[in-house]
């Protein structure tokens, strides 16, 4: 059985989606980020990084003792080579998903993550940040609807993790007022894998805890602060 330590966000839906495809046993653990879970020492413990998400799994391949991941590229990695499935095993098919994945998770994930931000829940409203991280956001989509012009899925033929690590970032399109009818071959992607019924399943993991309303202001310094004194 996997511990999946997770909140209802997009890079906690990658992994989700990863299980579900898979059907993975598995059991959430959940992180309430705005009460500060991610900040405590027992969580410290499984993700020094203090985000989400992150796994324990407690039948690993080996047979030895439980193994903790954290980093949503590295679990989706794990759980590919564990399941034996959404990675390719040759050379240059192998290559071209990691390459994806890593895009995701170091220009995708980080600008949309930081156009959410300035666009949608930063008290001040700052003109630069917004303009520079949207501009960023529409370089990145323009990133993906080129490769996706030429395939069907961004690393080839096949579905594989790196769709599922870049879906539910696009999944935030309309919230962040992406006009995803400018990237015609995306639309037609995120439209094909709507239909999936594991990651529909993955993606609608926490909605029914998914929180509503104004934030305290301790909630927003445990979401967007340092937190510092609740770190040793």
């Amino acid at each position: 059985m996997i511990e999946f330590f997770t909140a209802p966000a997009p890079n906690g839906w990658k992994v989700a989606i990863m299980l579900e495809e898979c059907g993975l046993a598995y059991e959430p653990r959940w992180v309430n980020l705005a009460a500060g879970d991610q900040h405590s020492q027992e969580y410290l413990a499984i993700n020094p990084n203090g985000r989400i998400p992150a796994i324990t799994d407690h039948a690993p391949g080996d047979g030895g003792e439980p193994v903790t991941v954290f980093e949503s590229g590295a679990v989706l990695l794990y759980l590919a080579e564990k399941a034996g499935r959404f990675l390719p095993t040759d050379l240059r098919g192998q290559s071209r998903v990691r390459q994806w994945l890593f895009w995701q998770v170091g220009h995708l994930g980080p600008t949309l993550g930081q156009h959410g931000h300035f666009h949608l829940y930063a008290e001040e409203k700052l003109p630069y940040a917004i303009e520079r991280f949207h501009r960023e956001a529409l370089r990145v989509y323009g990133v993906m609807d080129r490769q996706l012009a030429q395939e069907e899925h961004l690393a080839g033929a096949d579905y594989t993790i790196a769709d599922m690590a870049c879906f539910p970032w696009v999944r935030t399109w309309k919230a962040q007022g992406i006009p995803l009818a400018d990237f015609p071959h995306v639309k037609r992607w995120y439209d094909a894998l709507k239909t999936r019924k594991g990651l529909r399943r993955g993606v609608a993991l926490g909605s029914d805890i998914t929180r509503r309303g104004e934030m305290s202001a301790a909630e927003r310094q445990n979401l967007f602060g340092t937190a510092k004194a609740r770190v040793q």
